[in-house]
């Protein structure tokens, strides 16, 4: 029924009601409302009705949701609270949550007889946790505020990173004639631009620090400001302006746009914005993304896949067991190594295993650019799609279990 070419907003009300209602059901029966929504997608996809198929208009609403997903991730953060985390535990567990799923996924891909360059991307989509996709499932475990809900979002923050910026390197290097001087050029030409981004936020920090000094003055000019301005929403309008700048600059840099607002919604400058302001520029986000923009977007997500184009089973199950067990075994061993009890690192491993968007956005990337194939990218769907499907299944049991023997 693709052929219909339905109109953008009956696309839209399609995925939305049924999102909502598959959304509520799960929500009924004790399950995260997000596997509601992504199997409303695989409903109207082409996978069972093909009713409904990805279209640049989905994948623009795809991205506003990711968006304001990241923002709403930074609203829960303070810069303190990112720079209490650089410490020797959070090493340990930056480390092997990375290393450990990367390597397993390139070794993979390297004992199927794949070159260098095809297996490290497969460790790179084995290795990369999607942190709005893991933001949605702390909020709805209700976790996304715990210490340990911090962690995980503090190892996903990283993995995102600094898968994004190898892959970056990747497709540079690809693009190229394969030598090992462009390679090393591609590293040195992405380490400059993550170190002029970091030395951006730092210097924007600093500045924002020396303003709070002068707090009486300056949250009276932003008071007289908002009352200048006659459009209604006005304060919201202003953060959204300043979120959206460090995400620009971060994809002017090459970076992925995610970086750039989650550290931007960070650096809100929030000793200037009263708590009352916040909380209002706080729920408005909320109401836009979990009332419309992000059940569209998990149903989209569920939309993508189609079993039709599956041919390869085993290989299938082969990286998604890899995936699983590299995750939580990376997870589990950084989390023991930090100093966490072992119940702890092993939900800290479990927190991590949705790869979500991001290894959708990395697939379609390498797609475009031919890195892979239309075979490959369909199981890296399948992979995403299922590992999002289990994360909050495995964390709610994993967490259930904790509390009953506490």
């Amino acid at each position: 029924m693709a052929h219909l070419q339905l109109p953008f907003v009956v696309t839209l009300l399609l995925l939305l009601l049924c999102a909502r209602v598959l959304g509520e059901l799960f929500e009924r029966i004790g399950a995260p409302a997000m596997i509601g929504e992504v199997l409303a997608g695989v409903l109207l996809g082409p996978s069972i009705i093909g009713l409904i198929a990805p279209s640049p208009e989905i994948n623009v609403i795809s991205d506003l949701a990711v968006f304001l997903l990241v923002v709403m991730a930074g609203m829960e953060i303070s810069p303190g609270d990112i720079w209490r985390s650089l410490n020797a535990r959070t090493f340990w567990i930056a480390l092997f949550g990375f290393m450990v799923p990367f390597m397993s996924g390139a070794l993979v891909g390297f004992a199927l007889g794949y070159n260098l360059l095809f297996a490290f991307f497969i460790g790179l989509c084995v290795s990369i946790t999607a942190l709005p996709v893991i933001v949605r499932i702390l909020a709805d475990l209700d976790q996304l505020q715990t210490p340990l809900g911090q962690k995980i979002i503090t190892l996903a923050i990283f993995n995102d990173v600094l898968t994004l910026l190898i892959f970056g390197i990747l497709l540079d290097f690809h693009s190229e004639t394969g030598s090992v001087r462009p390679f090393f050029h591609s590293v040195g030409i992405t380490v400059l631009k993550l170190g002029i981004f970091i030395l951006l936020l730092g210097i924007v920090y600093r500045i924002l620090q020396y303003a709070s000094k002068r707090l009486d003055f300056l949250t009276i000019k932003l008071d007289r400001l908002l009352k200048s301005l006659k459009g209604k929403e006005s304060l919201f309008a202003l953060v959204m302006l300043f979120i959206l700048a460090f995400a620009s600059i971060s994809e002017f840099l090459g970076i992925n746009f995610i970086v750039g607002a989650f550290f931007g919604t960070i650096l809100i400058p929030r000793v200037i914005v009263s708590r009352e302001d916040f909380r209002r520029v706080k729920e408005s986000a909320t109401g836009i993304s979990s009332g419309f923009l992000v059940p569209i977007f998990f149903a989209a997500m569920g939309a993508s896949f189609s079993l039709s184009v599956l041919k390869d089973f085993n290989l299938c199950i082969l990286l998604l067991l890899t995936a699983i067990t590299s995750k939580i075994l990376g997870g589990f061993l950084g989390g023991v190594f930090s100093g966490m009890n072992r119940k702890e690192s092993l939900i800290l491993g479990i927190g991590i295993n949705a790869g979500g968007v991001m290894a959708l956005v990395m697939a379609n990337i390498a797609l475009i650019k031919g890195l892979i194939d239309q075979h490959i990218f369909s199981i890296l769907v399948l992979l995403s799609l299922i590992t999002t499907l289990l994360t909050p299944l495995l964390l709610k049991v994993s967490l259930h279990k904790t509390k009953q023997s506490s």
